[in-house]
């Protein structure tokens, strides 16, 4: 995806604008011009779909914060939808989560697994105690377990 790709579709009550491919600091003056025209040629909301886009810098972010808060005086918004895990730990990070509307928390992660979380052991007494190692005790030869006697000549050759 190294290129960035701009579909601007008209609605009668939206504006979808899709990103697909690399945001980056050369791509973010078309980002700007296309997000221009959609606010331009729409009246009510602007939804930028960039589930298929990849945001290496935060120049891209830095220009939806500021469309979004070009938006408002109007009375209209921007929001952005599909956003994948990397690109809200961007948003977050840059300290856009209060000026960039998201289609959910900032903060969402990826849902819980249904495999159960495994349950923390409780430390032995020998820890609890402060020793650095557990010392077991000495296996007595009756308490080991018996080895097979193997008989010269019952080996047998693998092939």
């Amino acid at each position: 995806m190294p290129h960035l790709h701009i579909a601007v579709v008209r609605g009668p009550d939206q504006v979808v604008v899709r990103l697909t491919g690399d945001v980056d600091v050369p791509a973010a003056g078309r980002l700007d011009r296309a997000l221009q025209e959609a606010a331009v040629s729409g009246r009510g909301a602007v939804v930028v779909d960039v589930a298929g886009a990849r945001f290496r810098d935060c120049s891209g972010l830095r220009v939806l914060a500021l469309f979004s808060d070009a938006l408002v005086p109007a009375g209209r918004r921007c929001r952005l939808v599909g956003a994948p895990a990397a690109t809200r730990r961007l948003v977050r990070s840059a300290g856009f989560g209060d000026r960039i509307e998201l289609d959910g928390p900032v903060d969402e992660v990826a849902p819980p697994s249904a495999a159960p979380l495994p349950t923390p052991r409780s430390p032995s007494p020998a820890r609890r105690a402060g020793l650095p190692y557990q010392a077991r005790p000495a296996r007595r030869a009756e308490d080991r377990p018996l080895r097979r006697q193997v008989r010269p000549g019952t080996l047998r050759r693998w092939r």
